[in-house]
């Protein structure tokens, strides 16, 4: 299943993988006549005539030439197919994980799946081009030579069917204790992947509270359980060219006596014509035996050595089949609605978890109804499931029991692009991309003019201090929008998602970095020139939601309260809790 799942990835670059097999047989077929034709020709030095020399010797740089040939375009050939594989395979991995969900993407992680696409895929990688090369080569090599020696003396050859079972047995003892090494090894690069992604993103505060030496020891420990993982899988690996070389010294030193023997007894002389005349073995028969006994045993090391590397890359190769076997738990329905007739929103008996095997609900039966225009504001507690809720509307994530509808059908019979594509959503996490001010904001809409993208900066309050910068829209945004502060970035988010023109804009707690005053702007802004559009306002803040039409109060998966902010000052503890704390110094900036 595994190589059915990968070999999809060879597409176009078949024809060069099966070109390099082929030309790999010619070549070993032609190593392996070599010594025959040369047996010959050192059996022909002891006659009075050079025209067997000159023969043989022509023939022997012909298959010499033609051999080197089918060696090179074998090469040329497999390292084509080989990469270009490892290209293929990497975009399939990246487009399958942009169909994932939240949810798959979680199970495997962003470090795990920044290894599939590095680490495992260039094991792939190299097992692809031993497979097409050495796999092909040297069992073939293997058999053929042992055919020939059989062809020259079959008692010579025994000595290497009592040799060979030797080194088989020896090389299958080391790859049965290394292979589960190398199977574990990858959790551990997960690890270490997800050490660095940590420690990256949080470079300042990390500096912050001067966190340097903790986090470079956490890292060594990751580095070094690989390398000791690996120290040990290598020295095993290590034992098999020692094993190796005993085998074919112990065959040489059998093969040179019997040998020696029965070359003594069979030579006959030299007959009328002047060549000499063998018996049972001559010297050139010996020689080649030799050249043969190389070829065996070579090709079972080299075997054993590419099945230590497909052993390896079976352990990535089954990692990647994962992610390309993985089902995405959200897909479009066949004849999907394709438009969303208005900004409505209801939850009706929303049961919802994160992990489908999770015995605590994130979400417990909500029941809401919000009204297409309406301003909602959600507040509550950490961990009181207001972010949860909000990204059932897109269908980031689906619910476990009860539906949620937009626009008066369940989002499940939605197109998911066309759903999406009616709901902007900031999140908590902003983010912005290397590039200039203007593509990050087209990133809402890819065809809007410059007049569209100065209008929606202005209604997120960022068009002040954009054209404060020398490049105005033109200014270049570092990878992450670290050149820009918290509060700008998340102005400029919110622009980015006001372009899409949503029937539905989810804030996600989008104006924590922003001051009251802006943020009062914003909402401003939004009431006056996006009535018609939802808008569901995530906050910490009460006076980021006190003027919303009505406020849901959020604690531990449930809906505690609905009402206004002036009824829920009555009604609710929580809330008033919440604004009590927040205004008790005498207004929120002082809390």
């Amino acid at each position: 299943m595994v190589f059915k799942t990968l070999s999809k990835s060879v597409r176009e670059y078949k024809a060069s993988a099966v070109l390099t097999s082929l030309f790999m047989v010619g070549e070993v077929m032609l190593e392996c006549l070599i010594p025959l034709v040369m047996a010959q020709l050192i059996n022909g030095l002891g006659g009075p005539s050079m025209s067997p020399v000159v023969k043989f010797g022509c023939v022997l740089i012909g298959m010499a030439m033609t051999s080197l040939l089918c060696g090179v375009l074998s090469g040329r050939l497999a390292a084509k197919a080989a990469t270009g594989f490892a290209k293929n395979l990497r975009r399939d991995l990246f487009y399958k994980v942009q169909t994932f969900s939240f949810g798959n993407i979680d199970r495997f992680s962003s470090a795990g799946l920044v290894t599939r696409l590095t680490t495992d895929v260039t094991n792939v990688q190299n097992a692809f081009m031993m497979i097409i090369r050495m796999a092909v080569r040297f069992p073939l090599m293997f058999c053929t030579a042992l055919i020939m020696a059989f062809a020259i003396n079959v008692k010579m050859t025994c000595i290497f069917l009592g040799i060979v079972p030797v080194l088989g047995i020896g090389m299958g003892l080391l790859i049965a204790k290394v292979y589960p090494m190398f199977d574990g090894v990858f959790k551990k690069y997960d690890a270490l992947n997800d050490s660095v992604q940590e420690n990256i993103k949080g470079m300042r505060v990390v500096k912050t509270y001067v966190r340097e030496e903790h986090e470079k020891q956490k890292f060594e420990r990751s580095a070094e359980d690989i390398r000791k993982t690996f120290t040990r899988a290598e020295k095993l690996i290590a034992l098999s060219n020692p094993l190796m070389w005993f085998c074919v010294f112990a065959a040489t030193l059998l093969i040179s006596g019997l040998g020696a023997m029965l070359t003594v007894k069979s030579f006959g002389g030299f007959d009328a014509a002047g060549d000499p005349v063998w018996g049972e073995l001559s010297t050139g028969e010996i020689a080649s035996l030799f050249t043969y006994i190389g070829q065996i045993f070579s090709s079972l090391m080299m075997l054993a050595m590419v099945l230590v590397m497909i052993i390896m890359a079976s352990a990535s190769a089954k990692r990647i089949a994962e992610v390309l076997q993985e089902k995405s738990e959200i897909v479009s329905p066949e004849n999907a609605l394709t438009h969303v007739a208005d900004g409505s929103v209801d939850f009706c008996g929303v049961d919802f978890a994160y992990a489908t095997d999770s015995e605590k609900n994130a979400l417990e039966n909500v029941e809401l109804h919000i009204k297409s225009g309406e301003t909602v504001g959600f507040i509550g507690g950490t961990g009181s499931g207001k972010t949860s809720l909000v990204q059932l509307i897109p269908r980031l994530y689906d619910v476990r029991g009860g539906c949620v509808k937009v626009g008066g059908a369940d989002v499940k019979a939605y197109d998911v692009d066309a759903l999406r594509n009616s709901v902007a959503m900031v999140l908590q996490k902003n983010l912005l991309f290397s590039g200039s001010i203007a593509d990050n904001l087209r990133w809402g809409d890819e065809n809007a003019t410059d007049e569209e993208v100065q209008a929606a900066a202005r209604l997120a309050c960022a068009d002040e201090f954009v054209c404060g910068f020398p490049d105005g829209y033109d200014t270049h945004i570092e990878q992450g929008g670290s050149n820009v502060s918290g509060g700008q970035k998340q102005r400029l988010t919110i622009a980015r998602a006001l372009l899409k023109k949503p029937k539905i804009l989810i804030l996600d707690d989008s104006t924590s970095a922003v001051d009251t005053r802006t943020d009062a702007l914003i909402r401003k802004a939004f009431r006056e020139n996006i009535p018609d559009t939802t808008k569901l306002i995530i906050a910490q803040r009460t006076a980021s939601v006190m003027d919303a039409d009505r406020i849901v109060v959020m604690d531990g998966g449930r809906i505690a309260a609905v009402g206004t902010h002036e009824e829920l000052l009555c009604s609710c503890d929580i809330y008033r809790e919440i604004h009590e704390l927040q205004n008790r110094d005498g207004g929120e900036d002082a809390a």
